[in-house]
Parts: C-alpha cells; structure tokens; sequence
C-alpha cells in the first residue's frame, strides 16, 4: 500500500462528472533510519523534452468555407462574410524526467556456531604404556562483518508544464472592430494525471546466523559473503506516475533495484479544422473600400493546472496570414423612356430620348450589371450593396400621381429595389437639349463621397459611386383643332344661341371624341370632323356642307416654346375633290377669277389675294382672361410699347391691338403670327420657385380662319387649263373640264414654326415621323375617322387634315336666295 498525501489528480476538461473515492489509512510513524544501512543519494540521467512550437498558420476568407464566394485578394463587398481558420497543435508541453540513484550499504553480522570434536592422543597409556587416544569436544562462534552493497535508481518528474489552447485573435480592417477573437470549439484538451511517488525502499539490514557446523579441533576461517548478501533483499524503487492521453509514460509500479525508465509524452497532433473556425463575421458597412489590407493574428495557451516547476501562459503571433481587399460594388446602366409614339417634331433627334411637356415618363436605374470580372462579381445583380440611387433632372418635375414637386437639380432618392420610377414633366419646362443625370451609391460611401464616381461602374476601388448620364430632348405638343364658328348662314345658329346673335353655344367640331393623348373628349357625333354632309345637327340641314366664299373659325393649342415674337404656325392647305355619291377624293387645283384675269391658280405667282385675321373678333369669342393675360406677359417680357402703366397697356391690347387685322396670307398658305395668339398655361396651385408668368406663357392658344374664293373653278390636279382651252375651242365657266357635282374637301397640313426658320418648321400635327412608326399622327390621336357618311348612305374616305367639305355648286354670292336642300 502507497503512503504519504494523496495523489494530486488532473482535472478532466470535458463535459462529463467523475466522481473519485479517496480511502485513507492512519499514518503510521516512520521507522527509525537502520543504522546498520547507509544509503547514498545521487542525480542520475535527465530526459527533457518539449514541443514549443504551435506551429500555427490562419486564413481570412470570404464565407463559406470550401465554396468562397468571394477571392478577397481580389475583393469583397461590405455586408458580406468572411471565416477565420486557425492550425495549430491541440497543445505544447515541455517535461524534465529525473534519475535518483544510489546505493544502500549494509554492515551484516554473520554468526556461525562450531560444535568442534576431535582425538588427540593424550588419553591414559595403555596397557602398552601408549598413549591413547581421547576424543575431545568443544564449540566456537566465529562472528564476521560483512559490508553488503545494494544499488538503487528511480525517476521523478522535475518538470512538467502542459498549455492548452485558450483562444485565438484574427485582425484585420475588414472585420468588425477590426478583429474577432476565436475560442475553441468541440476541443479536447490533453487528459493526463500526474502523482509524486518517487521513492526507494531499502531492505532491512538482517544479521545472518549460520546453523552450526561441525568442526574439529581447528575452526575453519570461512567467508561468510554470500550468506551475507543472501540475507539483503534488493532495494524497492517506485517512479512518479505520469499518464498522459492513456499514455503511461512514467509507469509507477514498485520495482526491485532499478524502475522503468520513462517514455515521452506523444508529440502534439493539428487540430481539426472545426477547432478554431469563426464564421458568418459580416463586413460592416463602415468599412469603406480598401486594397490589400494586411493581416495578423495570435493563439494564446493556458498553462494547465497540473505541473511541476510552474510555468507561464505563452502566446505566439500568427504570421503569413493572407490579405483582404475591401471592394462595395455598384452599377449604374440607366434608361429613360423615349416617347416616339408622342414625339411631333418634324426632324426628330434619335440620340435623344423624347420627354413630352404634360406627360409621364419613366426612368429605370437597374441595380444589375457588369462589373469586375472577379469572383463575385461580374455581370450580376448588386442591389445588397446599394446604399441609394439617385436621378437628378435639369428641369422641375413632379411625381406620378403629381403630389410631389421636386425643384430642377435636386438629387432624388429612389428605393434600391424599384426598378422604374415614373414622373411627370410639368408644361413650363423650356424645350431644348438637356442631360439626366444618375448615380448609384455604395453602402459603404464616405460622407464626402460626392467626387468618388465613376461611370457606370465603380471598378475602381477608390470610387464609391458609379454614374450614368441620358441624354433627352424635352418637347412639346401641337393639339386641340377645332373649328369654333361657320359663316355660312346655314350654319349659324349650330354655334350661336341666336340668328345675328355673338353668344356662342359652346359647341365645336373636334378632330374626333379624343383628346389629347387618345382620351375620351366627351364630345358626340356629329361634332367632329370633318365638316361634311350630315354635320349639321338643325333640322333640315343634315345634308348641306358649306358654301364657298364663306370663312370658318377655328383654333387650336400648342405646348412649349411657343411664346416668342417670331414663333408662328403654318398652315398649308391642300384640296381634294369627290362626287356626290362618295368614294375617295383625287388632289384638285382651284381656280379664281379677278378683275383682270379670268383664271388664276390658288398657289400660282398670279394668287395674290391677302387674308387678314382679327383677334379680337366679336364672333370669335376670345375669352377676357386669355387677352389680360397675353397683355401683361407681354407688357413684362416685350416692353412697355410706351404706355406708363401695365393697365394702359393692357387696356389699349384689348381694345385696340387685337382688334386691328392681321394679314396671314392667302388661299394657298397660312401664316398664324404671335398676333393671333394668347398664352392659356396654369396660373394657379403653382410652386413657389416657378415664375407664373413663364408657366402661363407655356401654353398657347392659336386662332386663325380660312375660306374658299367664292366662285372656284375646279379641275383635277395637273389639268394644263391653257392647253385646254386651246384645244377644246376655248375656256369659260361652264367648259365641262370644271368638276361641280360634288364636294370640295380643304385639308390642312399645320406645323409650328420657332423663330421664325419656315424652313425648318418645328412640329407636325400629322406628319411626324417618330410618330409615323407607330402608325399614328397626333391628328389620328384625337379620333381621326377615315370615312364618314352622308344622310343618304354615301360613304366617303378622308385623309388626315380634312377639315371641311365645301360644296362645289354653291357659293356664297347665292346669299339668302338659295334654298336649303332637303
């Protein structure tokens, strides 16, 4: 049985409960050194050992583990994770084994009894006078000292440190707080035992005491060596115990003379790659964009509780480990719509997209894109990393559903995950060329990141915005014909309350029931046009058209700018001729007579009859609102015209300015100048930042009129009349070359004119081009009918522009005398 304290036991690390009986027995006092044995002491061998070296190595990559998404050498986006690996050896020890030895000596007594017995010839003589023999007896102890050597060795343990590891530090830029501390996982530390048992036991130093010998009279002087030495057992030697992993390394059993020698304790393996692994550590959006941030690291060990000769926690730096480049990436391939199907201009810019006064666009600011070719990268979606995209327009707008007004060069944020954000451009932006500008910003933009852009897409790592620029075209419209008045009596009370009555009945011919954009009017057959047989609503009128020499009224609107002095429209018109019975009209040319020349040709040099038009006209009906408020743009943008008061102005304007002719041109060609126009754009619920004088000027109201000469004559286009006449006997008005049973059908072709330049005329209401893809005019847009019918069932087919059929037979020089056809 063991003796001394109890053994000093390792605690087990694990996560399971052991319970330990300890039994004790009542110390016994020491026996009393044996004087007769003398025991030397000496160090023997020592055995060292160690493995101090962790070696230890690390990476930082982008998660997961064995299927990175990301090379961070190259880059890796905020808001993206990276993993920390650790290697090292599941744990260092150093050990010191010492040998003690010895030898005991012993000081042996050995006792040997003789029982001595011999003859000697000293007895009575004999009979012979001899002397005789007699046996003699005796005894003798003979005692010798006897030095008896026994050696001795054993092993202790003299030094002992064993470290666990405790955790391990990983830094970089890239990690939150710049670092993350990695504690082990599913780690075993070493499970080992030691106990102090080292020690020898001699054996007790025994006096040997021989049986008797027989001897004779002389005692033998014998050696008593061996006996001594039989009697001196070997001495006990024990080691320390020490037991690591199941490894018994130094084996503690009692041995006789020499104890094992010990082993080593077993070099340290790697740990599982599962030991020290952290995962799922994000990048915070802090962290603005950076190139090859370099890397450090330590792993820390915990001297465990069980050594000998202490010992200190120990940590080593973890060198070699890779770099991380922080890289956020955004894209920017914005888009705006182009509205070609509302596109009027006569010569389009197609590098241009078309935006259209008083109607939504869109712009669409995708998150996805080309980018670095890196893993990760490329052409992807990169909405994660946005921060914001933003447009910024050179001009206001406002939202959709028009509850928003954003002011021109203010930046505006639009949801990461919208795709398509619509606005509406308001009427009071000027026309002309302008640029769009975009931005998509990273998440993890500086607070200065205003000049870190780069188009399209921030490849380098420096920017943290990536930009776009459309470039637009803002246009504006030309729409709202109508025909507003007829001066043929036959007509008069269809637009007036009363015969020789001004007081309008508010109706009109619109192109068609749509208005400008292809919506519902509101307006019903008949008033639309063209004007043909069967227009007329009053009774008994169902069948007439108009008479030549009689005017019409009409106007129409514009958008844009159309507001300067020499900003005009032309009006060409064209005609067409169809019988009666309907069908499809041919191109005619319209002849007149003059006081000095029986046949002049409308459009020819000899055509040189003036129109003139009032504004102001009784029976135009030109509201007071539209003339005060041409009158003070005017007065405020065009001069004072020397009145000393913008209420003169407006006053002499009204009263006299619009009442005066304006000549327009003639029969071929009209030429609408800013006279005839008044400006009918938003006054009111307007920003505070628009001048309401520029948004009421942004919209124009154009008045005109136009007639037939009173008496055509009409031949089919290209008829050389001179020609004929000199072939046929002569010309006069019945010559039967003169088409009269039928309709003359007036169609305008209207363009808007900008400063002026007739030769490159601004906007088309029927022949535009973009438009013309589509298939569609803005004359069609607003309801265009391809054929009408008269009461009789006569169909008959219209071109774009027809806007009235005069009646070919009747004039106005018939004045009141004609009868109504029933």
């Amino acid at each position: 049985m063991l003796t001394g304290d109890p053994w000093k036991i390792t605690s087990y690390p694990g996560g399971y409960d052991y319970y330990l009986n300890y039994y004790y027995k009542l110390k016994e006092e020491p026996d009393t050194p044996d004087p007769e044995v003398q025991c030397t002491v000496e160090t023997g061998r020592e055995l060292t050992d160690e493995s101090p070296d962790p070696e230890v190595s690390a990476v930082i990559k982008a998660d997961s583990r064995g299927n990175e998404a990301f090379d961070v050498l190259q880059g890796i986006p905020t808001s993206e994770s990276l993993y920390g690996n650790v290697q090292a050896k599941e744990y260092l020890y150093k050990s010191k084994f010492v040998e003690h030895k010895g030898v005991c000596t012993y000081n042996i007594t050995v006792s040997q009894h003789y029982d001595q017995k011999w003859t000697e010839m000293d007895g009575p003589p004999d009979a012979n006078g001899k002397p005789t023999s007699q046996q003699h007896t005796d005894s003798k102890d003979v005692s010798k000292q006897y030095k008896v050597e026994r050696p001795y060795s054993y092993w202790t343990v003299e030094g002992l440190e064993v470290y666990d590891i405790k955790e391990a530090d990983l830094i970089n830029y890239a990690f939150a707080g710049s670092g993350i501390k990695i504690m082990p996982t599913d780690y075993s530390p070493p499970i080992y035992s030691h106990m102090a048992m080292g020690q020898y036991t001699p054996a007790p130093a025994v006096d040997v005491t021989n049986p008797p010998k027989a001897a004779g009279k002389d005692v033998p002087d014998e050696d008593f060596q061996s006996d001594a030495e039989k009697a001196i057992d070997k001495v006990k030697v024990q080691n320390d115990s020490l037991i690591f992993n199941g490894t018994v390394v130094m084996n503690s059993m009692v041995s006789q003379e020499s104890a094992p020698t010990p082993g080593q304790i077993p070099e340290p393996q790697q740990i599982s790659r599962d030991v020290l692994y952290s995962t799922g550590n994000v990048i915070p959006i802090s962290k603005t964009n950076k190139k090859d941030q370099p890397s450090s690291g330590t792993i820390y060990y915990d001297l465990m509780p069980v050594n000998v000769g202490g010992g200190a926690d120990k940590s080593f730096p973890i060198y070699g480990i890779n770099s991380v480049t922080v890289h956020t990436p955004v894209v920017n391939y914005s888009s705006i719509t182009d509205d070609q199907a509302h596109n009027q201009k006569t010569v389009p810019n197609r590098q241009r997209a078309a935006l259209i006064l008083e109607r939504p666009f869109t712009v669409r600011i995708p998150t996805s894109g080309q980018h670095v070719n890196y893993p990760g990268y490329g052409n992807r979606d990169y909405a994660k990393y946005f921060r914001t995209k933003q447009v910024r327009f050179p001009f206001d707008v406002y939202n959709e559903s028009r509850t928003q007004f954003i002011p021109k060069d203010t930046w505006i944020d639009i949801p990461v995950n919208q795709l398509d954000t619509t606005f509406y451009l308001p009427v009071w932006v000027d026309e002309g060329d302008y640029q769009v500008y975009f931005r998509s910003i990273a998440e993890n933009a500086p607070n200065d990141y205003e000049e870190q852009w780069e188009p399209d897409a921030n490849l380098d790592l420096a920017h943290h915005i990536a930009t776009d620029e459309v470039s637009v075209e803002v246009i504006g419209r030309l729409y709202d014909f109508e025909i507003t008045d007829i001066a043929d009596y036959n007509w008069e009370t269809v637009f007036r309350t009363n015969l020789g009555s001004s007081q309008p009945r508010g109706l009109s011919y619109w192109i068609g029931q749509n208005g400008i954009d292809g919506d519902p009017r509101g307006n019903r057959e008949p008033f639309s046009l063209s004007i043909h047989p069967g227009s007329n609503p009053l009774p008994g009128y169902k069948n007439v058209a108009i008479k030549t020499g009689y005017h019409f009224k009409f106007d129409f609107k514009t958008k844009g700018n159309m507001f300067g002095a020499l900003d005009g429209i032309r009006i060409t018109p064209t005609f067409y001729y169809v019988p009666k019975s309907g069908g499809a009209g041919f191109p005619v040319d319209l002849y007149y007579r003059t006081n000095s020349q029986p046949f002049v040709k409308i459009g020819s040099e000899e055509d040189q009859v003036h129109r003139y038009v009032i504004l102001n006209d009784r029976l135009r009906n030109v509201p007071e609102e539209e003339l005060e408020d041409t009158a003070s743009y005017k007065y405020d943008h065009d001069g004072t015209g020397g009145f000393a008061t913008k209420a003169q102005y407006e006053e002499n304007y009204i009263d006299k300015y619009t009442k005066q002719k304006t000549p327009v041109g003639g029969y071929s060609l009209l030429l609408l100048p800013e006279q005839l126009r008044t400006l009918i754009g938003p006054k009111s619920n307007l920003p505070v930042s628009v001048d309401p004088q520029r948004a009421n000027a942004a919209i124009q109201k154009w008045y005109g009129e136009y007639s037939l000469p009173a008496d055509p004559y009409v031949v089919q286009a290209g008829t050389h009349l001179a020609e004929y006449g000199r072939t046929h006997g002569g010309l006069d008005e019945k010559s039967p070359i003169f088409l009269k049973d039928g309709y003359i059908i007036v169609n305008f072709n209207i363009e808007t004119i900008q400063e002026g330049n007739l030769n490159a005329p601004h906007l088309q209401y029927i022949h535009a081009p973009m438009m013309a893809q589509f298939n569609r005019s803005q004359w069609q847009m607003e309801g265009f009918e391809s054929q009408v019918s008269d009461p009789f069932g006569h169909l008959f087919k219209l071109n774009q522009g027809d806007v009235v059929f005069y009646h070919a037979d009747q004039s106005s020089r018939d004045d009141f005398s004609a009868q109504v056809p029933q």
